[in-house]
């Protein structure tokens, strides 16, 4: 098999091999290094690349293999985590100056879990400064899109979905904290999940937004996704919000056909008149593919989602003033001057403001579940529209409609769902004739991950966009 075939395995397919023994951990690693020192220098979806403890734990686990018949789904696959986590004795930056010689003591939980899955740790990937998004000036450079390096992979676990894109990791877990993985995997053509709030450990995350904060596996594939939260999922004492709930076995309900089921195609989302035209035909084509596999599609309103962008900003903004207090504090200069001057103003956002937006968070989560009584699943795009360029980004406000339309509007489509404390899936959705990613969101009632995963993995199936290749990911040795 060429180099460049095993770096295009799914991490399943990857973790098969490396069990028949058809395939080496050390061999599989290098593959994985050498790809990043030849493309990564242009992408940037790397903060910290850990090669020496990689190709250790590689042989390490040559040796296990060799001393073993039995080892995990994960087993040897290389992974690489959005810098947000704690790494025991590797530079963990939160994507900001502020951080630039932290090494932490101990690892995250998610970290920890990982490992205990047998997986080899790539690297530390880049993110937006502090999970904030809108990063003028990134310390360690602007990671760009495997599909058009003009544009964002999205933010803010940017290095994951470009990592992922490029096939420079198997996979991967980022964190969303209002739509921070979902989003870079729909502009990356990757699949990107926020679970169900408490589902995950946040021990060792460094926080944005204690109500909204989700480490979030993301991967190429759904059946990676399924496998990455089995293995990240569950009670943790360190993080004593989290379910005791047993995690169940999210591969087993996979290739389940998904006859019967009630797709909701949410109204105020998939028909709003800014909603990028392809983005929307791509959205109801999806509808039909599942219609064709048995599904019963029905249309579903939920109305305080037009406001939804609001409420995350002042909720999720406010929270992050309270978090990075110090930071703005005693380390103001060492802050990108857009993450400043949100986090400041957030920090003056009148009480009555946030307690209202807290307030319509349950209204809102109501409209949800009322939804849910009329459907299994809810669908919109990931985003209304696909990745913007750099420049669109970093560009100064015109007027309160420009400040709408880029700051609130994109933002209902993933930030609901962290409102409502529900799980979402992005999945590759097709393309623009430009060739740029689309995303389909499909969300759920809580703890309903399995029925998530299931839908998804029928879609994925029947459409394959996944399989597509970026032009990053093929640039040649």
């Amino acid at each position: 098999m060429a180099s460049d075939d095993i770096a295009f395995l799914s991490a399943a397919e990857t973790a098969r091999l490396i069990r028949t023994k058809q395939v080496s951990p050390v061999e599989v690693v290098r593959v994985y290094l050498e790809r990043i020192e030849r493309i990564d220098p242009t992408l940037r979806a790397y903060i910290t690349v850990t090669a020496d403890r990689a190709l250790d734990a590689a042989r390490e686990a040559e040796r296990t293999l060799i001393a073993e018949n039995e080892v995990g789904p994960l087993f040897g696959v290389p992974v690489a985590v959005k810098d947000q986590f704690w790494t025991r004795g590797v530079l963990t930056t939160n994507g900001s100056r502020a951080y630039r010689d932290f090494v932490p003591t101990e690892d995250a939980t998610v970290i920890a879990r990982l490992a205990q899955a047998g997986t080899i740790l790539l690297g530390k990937l880049a993110m937006s400064e502090l999970a904030l998004g809108g990063t003028r000036a990134p310390a360690w450079g602007t990671t760009r899109n495997p599909w058009d390096p003009e544009r964002t992979p999205g933010e803010s676990s940017s290095g994951s979905g470009a990592a992922l894109g490029a096939h420079l990791c198997a996979a991967s877990v980022g964190e969303d904290t209002g739509g921070s993985g979902r989003t870079p995997a729909a502009y990356c053509n990757a699949v990107g999940l926020r679970p169900t709030y408490t589902r995950v450990s946040r021990h060792g995350l460094m926080p944005a937004c204690w109500f909204f904060d989700q480490a979030a596996p993301m991967t190429k594939t759904v059946e990676d996704c399924a496998l990455v939260l089995g293995a990240i999922a569950g009670y943790d004492p360190k993080d004593p919000l989290t379910s005791r709930r047993a995690v169940p076995d999210y591969r087993a309900g996979l290739g389940r056909d998904i006859r019967g089921l009630r797709i909701g195609i949410i109204r105020e989302l998939v028909e709003h008149a800014d909603v990028h035209p392809e983005v929307k035909r791509a959205v109801h084509a999806a509808a039909a593919v599942m219609q064709g596999l048995g599904a019963q599609v029905v249309d579903v309103s939920i109305p305080l989602i037009d406001l939804a962008g609001a409420m995350y900003v002042a909720i999720g903004d406010t929270e992050g003033a309270g978090a990075c207090d110090e930071l703005l504090r005693h380390k103001p200069g060492d802050l990108d001057p857009a993450s400043r001057t949100r986090l400041q103003a957030a920090a003056l956002l009148p009480f009555k403001v946030y307690n209202r937006a807290m307030k319509a968070r349950v209204l809102l989560r109501r409209q949800f579940m009322r939804a849910f009584d009329i459907a299994d699943v809810l669908i919109c795009p990931t985003s209304p529209y696909p990745a913007p360029k750099h420049t669109a980004l970093t560009a100064p406000f015109s007027d309160a409609d420009d400040i709408r339309a880029r700051f609130f509007f994109r933002r209902a489509y993933t930030g609901s769902y962290a409102l409502v404390a529900l799980p979402a899936i992005s999945v590759p959705c097709g393309f623009t004739v430009e060739r740029l990613p689309i995303g389909l969101e499909i969300g759920a009632p809580p703890f309903a991950e399995e029925r998530l995963l299931q839908v998804a993995h029928a879609y994925e199936q029947a459409t394959r966009w996944y399989a597509e290749r970026s032009p990053a990911s093929l640039a040649a040795a």
